[in-house]
């Protein structure tokens, strides 16, 4: 067995050194396995930190479905085969400019990536927060040929552009993930010359495991009748520790790991997420996918960002709501402009905020929404 050891991060560059350090050598077999701990975090509860097998080189925190904390266990093996796939898509080993938290699992796997490549990553300093002008220093001085970003942080990025925008187009390749990415934004920056990727994973396929629709080596993406999607192969993690719910245990099968998220097949053979399956709105007995909603909204002139959720409704089950951002946004308007397009599926209510809730590392936060949405529209459904 093998001892895990909490690793303190506190959005510095010192800390997300240590960290780096401590989990490539746990990687490579050295050490104990890591169990990093974010800003402000309290320790982890001692069920997590009990040693592990001794193929496993890290502990990631998350949230289970009753909001008490549990861990993904990762193999060395599974963060050795993600890396080795990344480099295989996006192009040879080099260094990484690490811009997310440490400790949730896109950014360090941006860590374990760099020193995969024989050097040791660069780190923002994100104590203040996420900043463009401090990412285009950061990355005037690292040097580096990859980074690692979630929606918001590109959208910042294009939108104060200069250096910063100078920045994104210096790099191979710019990771795309932790929520879904608005077509339109992915539009945009591909335009300005920004080489962005798309990811879709989790922690428990070590992160990302689908770029731009497409598997990476030694992973297989199945679709569930329902199009419940089902992920195996050589990047997968070895369970669950902690507060682990009969839903979570049963994730895990012989056959992978059966996601939470539902999806379709397009006709060039690309994985598209839908989204969540217990985000699906059922209106009129017909299911809605709040992404389908999402794409509509974005596609319109001056909408940034855009959530659908779905509330209480006594004649339908339930009705499509949204929340959207964006600058000389009306609400009411932007509902008779999708609606055609949509049909059943169409908001009844759109309310424009000044941001979304957000969790994580930049998911919109669809609970907080839902709240702040009944507050405004109730039982009416007009803006």
């Amino acid at each position: 067995m093998r001892a895990v050891e909490t690793v303190p991060t506190d959005g510095s560059p010192e800390a997300a050194a240590r960290l780096g350090s401590l989990a490539s050598a746990a990687v490579e077999g050295d050490g104990p396995a890591v169990l990093p701990t974010g800003p402000d975090e309290p320790a982890p509860p001692p069920e997590l930190r009990t040693p592990v097998d001794d193929a496993v080189a890290a502990v990631v925190t998350t949230t289970g479905s009753t909001g008490a904390p549990k861990a993904v266990l990762l193999p060395a093996a599974a963060l050795r085969a993600s890396a080795d796939a990344t480099y295989a898509r996006i192009g040879p080993p080099g260094r990484w400019l690490l811009a997310l938290p440490a400790h949730h699992v896109a950014g360090l796997q941006v860590l374990l990536r760099s020193a995969r490549a024989g050097v040791p990553a660069a780190a923002m300093d994100l104590r203040d927060g996420f900043r463009p002008d401090a990412f285009a220093a950061a990355a005037a001085d690292a040097g580096a040929s990859y980074t690692s970003l979630v929606p918001t942080q590109l959208l910042r990025l294009l939108d104060a552009g200069g250096p910063a925008a100078d920045a994104l187009r210096s790099f191979t390749a710019v990771l795309l993930g932790g929520a879904a990415a608005d077509p339109v934004l992915l539009v945009r920056a591909r335009t300005a010359g920004v080489p962005v990727v798309t990811t879709y994973g989790m922690s428990e396929t070590c992160g990302g495991c689908v770029y731009e629709g497409r598997p990476l080596a030694g992973v297989t993406v199945t679709l569930e009748e329902d199009g419940r999607i089902r992920l195996s192969g050589a990047t997968l993690a070895a369970g669950y520790r902690g507060a682990v719910s009969d839903a979570d245990r049963a994730a895990f099968t012989a056959d992978g790991f059966r996601t939470n998220d539902v999806g379709a097949w397009t006709p060039d053979g690309r994985l598209r997420v839908l989204g969540r399956a217990d985000d699906v709105i059922v209106t009129g007995g017909e299911k809605v996918a709040p992404a389908t909603v999402e794409r509509a909204l974005l596609a319109q002139a001056g909408v940034r960002e855009a959530c659908a959720v779905g509330l209480p409704d006594p004649e339908w089950g339930a009705r499509v709501v949204a929340a959207v951002v964006g600058d000389g946004l009306d609400g009411d308007a932007l509902r008779v402009a999708v609606a055609p397009g949509l049909g059943r599926a169409a908001p009844r209510a759109v309310a424009v905020l000044d941001a979304l809730p957000l969790r994580g590392i930049g998911k919109p936060d669809r609970a907080a929404v839902r709240a702040y949405l009944a507050s405004c529209f109730g039982g009416s459904d007009r803006t």
